[in-house]
């Protein structure tokens, strides 16, 4: 199939690593330009010299910290200087750290959104009013599988996806009109260092190891093993894709089954 996206610009937000990296690859694959964000400008020059030699992608390194304005004008202003108006924007952004519901302190909920919502939403507001002036645009969040059921001892997490969630939600139904779609691409158990991370932080607490936690998590996702980042990262390049122009409003798992609901 082709994806459509041949000299499409894209900001790929926290691409340095994980499935922010992932979903890079996967859209210079298909001839996107591509805008690799990140606080490590080291490793960003990295990768783009990757995907140079790999996919002979258009590619630029951006240091910028998602988290203050400063931070979201400076990467929207050097990716349109280096590759073109902004058409795919993808939002990305590293994970809080775990804790219970009980135990939630009103910094928890300010870090929530300070997180997981701020960010993503100046993000928006700088790119969203080029794509409906063009008609056409694509908006892409990784979220969550605690979107749908929120998971245990992530209490900040499933507070700020969800609100996150919503918004882009109420956003989809305002700007598919003008041809731009919003959606979220929810992961499961991705073989990624973050989820390593929760795994040795679970084997921690319980007085485990991280490959008992792996092996009884496992047990619980019916394709019976961890996703691949490359498998995230190709459904991700669909829903960014031309052909999925009538897909918007949707939170689209990537779980192997865990998520048993419909």
């Amino acid at each position: 199939m082709d994806l459509g996206i041949t000299g499409k610009t894209a900001l790929v937000a926290a691409s340095t690593g994980g499935l922010g990296l992932a979903v890079a690859r996967s859209l210079a694959a298909e001839g996107a330009r591509v805008a690799i964000v990140g606080r490590r400008r080291d490793r960003a020059k990295e990768i783009v010299a990757e995907l140079q030699t790999e996919y002979g992608a258009e590619a630029a390194a951006i240091e910028a910290d998602l988290t203050t304005p400063e931070g979201v004008e400076a990467a929207v202003e050097q990716t349109v200087a280096n590759l073109g108006p902004v058409d795919i924007l993808v939002l990305n952004g590293p994970g809080p750290k775990p804790g219970a519901a009980a135990s939630l302190g009103a910094g928890d909920i300010a870090a929530a959104f300070d997180l997981l919502v701020k960010p993503h939403h100046a993000l928006v507001s700088r790119i969203v009013p080029g794509m409906r002036e063009r008609r056409w645009g694509r908006i892409l969040a990784v979220g969550s599988s605690g979107v749908v059921a929120p998971l245990p001892n992530l209490a900040v997490s499933n507070t700020g996806r969800a609100a996150l969630a919503g918004y882009l939600k109420t956003l989809a139904a305002e700007v598919a009109i003008d041809e731009v779609t919003v959606n979220m691409l929810l992961p499961g158990r991705i073989a990624t260092d973050r989820v390593a991370e929760l795994d040795q932080a679970a084997a921690k607490r319980r007085g485990t190891t991280p490959d008992a936690i792996q092996l009884e998590s496992r047990k619980t996702i019916p394709a019976r093993r961890y996703g691949e980042p490359a498998e995230f990262g190709a459904a991700a390049a669909f829903l960014c894709s031309a052909p999925a122009s009538y897909i918007t409003g949707v939170a689209l798992r990537c779980d192997g089954g865990l998520i048993r609901s419909l």
